[in-house]
């Protein structure tokens, strides 16, 4: 796809996340910018990349089974998705945290709560 393609169309995000209220609340708060999908689980989140690529990933850290880490490990080693922005959103604030998240291979970690203006604005440099 072209640069002004993904310009004239609006951005498609992936949230994925244990909680569907976090993604309620995202969609209802930023789907003027962005068409969103979702994924409950790390698993979810490679087959849905894979089938319907997103232009960035919103990555919960804290899932039972594959964790936020795992599943931004297998999306960087993946071919069809390892170029997609990957931005983990999560409760844990310490460095060690950020640290894992950026080692895992993401492009920017978020600590909850998060200002949504400010988080529309490091999607939208993501994009």
């Amino acid at each position: 796809m072209s640069t002004q393609q993904r310009r004239s169309r609006t951005p498609h995000v992936l949230v994925v996340d244990d909680e569907y209220f976090n993604y309620e609340m995202l969609s209802m708060a930023l789907s003027d910018a962005f068409k969103f999908s979702y994924a409950e689980s790390g698993l979810s989140c490679l087959s849905n990349a894979i089938a319907d690529p997103p232009d960035v990933i919103l990555l919960d850290v804290c899932m039972p089974g594959l964790d936020g880490y795992d599943t931004c490990r297998m999306l960087k080693n993946t071919p069809e998705t390892k170029d997609i922005p990957v931005m983990m959103v999560s409760g844990l604030e310490s460095e060690q945290e950020k640290q894992a998240g950026y080692e895992a291979g993401c492009d920017e970690y978020v600590v909850k709560p998060f200002a949504m203006q400010s988080l529309l604005e490091k999607i939208k440099n993501m994009v």
